[in-house]
Order: C-alpha cells, then sequence, then structure tokens
C-alpha cells in the first residue's frame, strides 16, 4: 500500500471513529481528543521542522540548476523563459479564481467554525503591519531571526540573492556550495520521508480531534476543499487548449487527441516523469520534432509545474478564507510571487513534500496559519491528479508553442502550406 493510500485511510478512520464517539459518547470523545492531540501536534511540529531549511535549499538549487540549464542552449534558454512566464500566470489565475469560487461556494459557516475550533493552535500568524514597515521589514536585517520567525518572504528574497550571487563565483567554490545545499536538501528529504513514514499515527490523531470537535461536518468540509483546489487546477488545465491553438497554431481536436494518453498515464501514475516517453510520441503527433521535444519536455518535467502555483496558491487562501484572514490587493500580490518562486524551488519533488514546503511559506506570507497542512496533506492524492494531468497538458502544449517559435512548423500548418500550394 503506498504512503499517500495509508495517509487517507488515516484520515479517514481518524474522522469516522472521532464522530463517531462524539455521536454517542461526547464525554469519552472529548477525553480522547485530549490524548490525541498532543500526538497529532507532534507530528506536525516534525514536518514543520523541516521546511525552513528545505526551502533555502531547494531555491538555491533550483536555481543553479536552471542557470545551468539555460546556458545549454538558445531553445533551452527560451523554455525556461517561457516555464516562468506560465507559472507566474498560473499563480495570478488562483489569486482571481480562488475567491470566485469560494464566493459562488462558499464553506458552511458552522463547518468552518467547528474546524477552527478542532484545529487547536491553528489562529492566524497575526494583523499585517503597515505597508512602510511591511516594505522594509522584506530584507532581513538577521537572517537568523527571519528563520526563526518563519519570515518566508525575507528568507525567499535571501535565498535568492544568495544563489544569483552563487553563479558569480570561481566554478570550485560554486560547486562546493552547491554541493552544500544538495546534501541539505537530500538530507531533509531523508527526514521528512521519516516523519511521512509516521504519517499514519500523526495524521490519525489530527483527524480524530477534529471528528471528535467537529463531527461528521468534517468530511463535508474536507469535501469542499477538494472540490475548490480541484476546480482551481482543472481551469488552470484547461487553458492549456486555447494555448496550444493559438501558440501553437494546432487544431484543437489534433491537439486533444495527441495528449489523451499522456493523460491517461498521468491519471494512472501521477507522475510527469513517468508520463515523459508518451508525452514525447504525442508531441511528434502534432508535427513536433525530437530534435525540439528531446529537449524541451525534459526540461519541462523537471522545471514547469503549470498548475503547481494555482493550486498551491488555491489551498493558501482557502486556509487564510477559513480562519477569516483578510486578504487585500498587496497581500494577494506578495502571495502571488511567492508562490510561483516557491513552486519553482519545489519541483520534481513527491506530491506530499512539496505540499508542504511549496504552500507553508505562501501561507504565512498571506498571514493564515500553516497548521491545517498537516490535515489536508491526508486528501492530496485527488487533487494531485488533478495537478499531474494538468502538468502534462501543458508540457505539450508548451512545446508545441517553443516548436513554431523556433522555426520548426507544426503539422498543421504545414497541412496548411501544402493546401495552398495545391
Amino acid at each position: 500500500m503506498s504512503q499517500p493510500t495509508r495517509i487517507l485511510l488515516a484520515l479517514i478512520a481518524g474522522l469516522a471513529i472521532g464522530a463517531l464517539l462524539a455521536a454517542y459518547a461526547p464525554a469519552t470523545a472529548l477525553a480522547a481528543a485530549d490524548i490525541a492531540q498532543p500526538i497529532g501536534q507532534a507530528w506536525l511540529n516534525g514536518l514543520q521542522m523541516t521546511i525552513v531549511p528545505l526551502v533555502v535549499a531547494l531555491l538555491i538549487t533550483g536555481v543553479a540548476a536552471t542557470t545551468e540549464a539555460a546556458q545549454a542552449g538558445r531553445l533551452a534558454g527560451r523554455a525556461i523563459a517561457l516555464y516562468s512566464v506560465l507559472m507566474f500566470l498560473s499563480a495570478v489565475a488562483a489569486a482571481l479564481l480562488t475567491p470566485l469560487f469560494l464566493k459562488l461556494f462558499p464553506l458552511p459557516q458552522e463547518s468552518a467554525a467547528n474546524l477552527r475550533a478542532a484545529l487547536t493552535g491553528a489562529g492566524q500568524i497575526g494583523p499585517m503591519p503597515p505597508l512602510g514597515e511591511f516594505l522594509a521589514a522584506i530584507i532581513p536585517a538577521n537572517i537568523v531571526k527571519a528563520a526563526a520567525e518563519n519570515a518566508f518572504l525575507s528568507l525567499i528574497i535571501f535565498a535568492l540573492i544568495f544563489a544569483f550571487a552563487l553563479t558569480r563565483v570561481d566554478d570550485v567554490m560554486r560547486k562546493t556550495m552547491t554541493g552544500f545545499f544538495i546534501a541539505l536538501r537530500d538530507v531533509m528529504l531523508v527526514v521528512i520521508d521519516w516523519v511521512l513514514w509516521v504519517g499514519p499515527v500523526g495524521v490519525f490523531a489530527l483527524a480524530f480531534v477534529v471528528g471528535a470537535k467537529a463531527g461528521t461536518g468534517a468530511f463535508g468540509a474536507l469535501i469542499h476543499y477538494i472540490l475548490i483546489v480541484s476546480a482551481v487546477g482543472l481551469s488552470v488545465s484547461l487553458f492549456a487548449y486555447p494555448a496550444a491553438v493559438i501558440g501553437g497554431r494546432l487544431r484543437f481536436l489534433r491537439f486533444a487527441r495527441a495528449v489523451l494518453p499522456s493523460q491517461a498515464v498521468a491519471i494512472s501514475t501521477q507522475s510527469s516523469l513517468a508520463t515523459l516517453p508518451v508525452m514525447v510520441e504525442g508531441s511528434s503527433k502534432i508535427g513536433v520534432p525530437v530534435a525540439v521535444s528531446g529537449v524541451t519536455l525534459p526540461l519541462a518535467v523537471a522545471i514547469l509545474r503549470a498548475t503547481g502555483p494555482a493550486m498551491n496558491f488555491a489551498v493558501a487562501i482557502y486556509i487564510a478564507k477559513w480562519f477569516g484572514v483578510p486578504l487585500t490587493p498587496a497581500t494577494l500580490a506578495l502571495g502571488t510571487i511567492v508562490a510561483m518562486l516557491t513552486s519553482l524551488g519545489s519541483v520534481s519533488l513527491p506530491g506530499t513534500v512539496s505540499y508542504i514546503s511549496a504552500i507553508a511559506p505562501v501561507a504565512s506570507t498571506l498571514g493564515a496559519p500553516v497548521a491545517p497542512l498537516g490535515l489536508l496533506v491526508a486528501v492530496e492524492t485527488l487533487p494531485d491528479i488533478m495537478r499531474t494531468v494538468g502538468n502534462v497538458t501543458w508540457d505539450v502544449a508548451a512545446t508545441a508553442w517553443l516548436s513554431r517559435r523556433t522555426g520548426k512548423v507544426p503539422l498543421d500548418e504545414a497541412d496548411a502550406m501544402l493546401a495552398e500550394h495545391e
């Protein structure tokens, strides 16, 4: 049984047992919740203790790898530039769509209140300081203090400055420092694997507390969360079709047929890497030569997470709305940038790992608590399918666009040119 499946089953069991005890033995349920709560909090602390070093290491190694790839050739540079723009637009889409969906289909107030009460210690981080103070504090006077206070925006800016400065030093020193952060990243991933291995225990404890205090309403709230976040991912995925038609000059049905096998493999494997051979084959069906797809698609699998910024940002916005955190245009704009950067830094990580490392900084930027992530990660399996399907759809669409830009004429356009000569 896979790790995400074990965690999901632990969530269902914890919610069900907690809700049953709350219905038939309320006093026993509350007493048991008092015992389970420290267990769940300890597991959540285990996840949170890895976030700061992991985010810093991922950003520095991610910038180093992206810079190296961009220097490999003009096509690679164009691909990386396009992927960066797409990921930024993905985050913008979430900033617009998530509040809209939550306005059209709001979480029932009673369920939201019960869940807030059930998640002990998950209050919002605090009010945003005045704009002047906030902008001044973005550049940290003490990076250690910023790390201790989970000031993720300051940490991200420091990590980016450090990473770009690292590209300007001697090759030997750059490789030494990059190797250090690669080792730090890998060590943190091992620690997270250990924490996730005991995840069913922690998630069961957290879910039991929620079930005991919120009752059966917790199930409806989690379903509502899954539908909202998945709807944002689906919306971003659907934009790939007009992008392929307009940017790649392809007929809609030709692109849809070419990408369908990749989507099927993505659903079954939840892995963009496993879908790579099928994407190469699908790209050839729309006239993209292997000389192009052989460069752009591996880069897309390694760098582009088209649905990542949107769905990560959607989770953070959902938590903020859930806990009544006011969202201003300024905080949404900052969240957009952080969502794009953390998604770029967390590429090629397992879904359960990238979920925590990519969303926690965004939630903190909005002033929302990160504690709910320990519960929501248990239902990430279903949204993760949407993430992977959207990613591979955009990978193929972006490859068609790049093929046209490099002068490689897609099959549809070639057919039209032949028809004109005939």
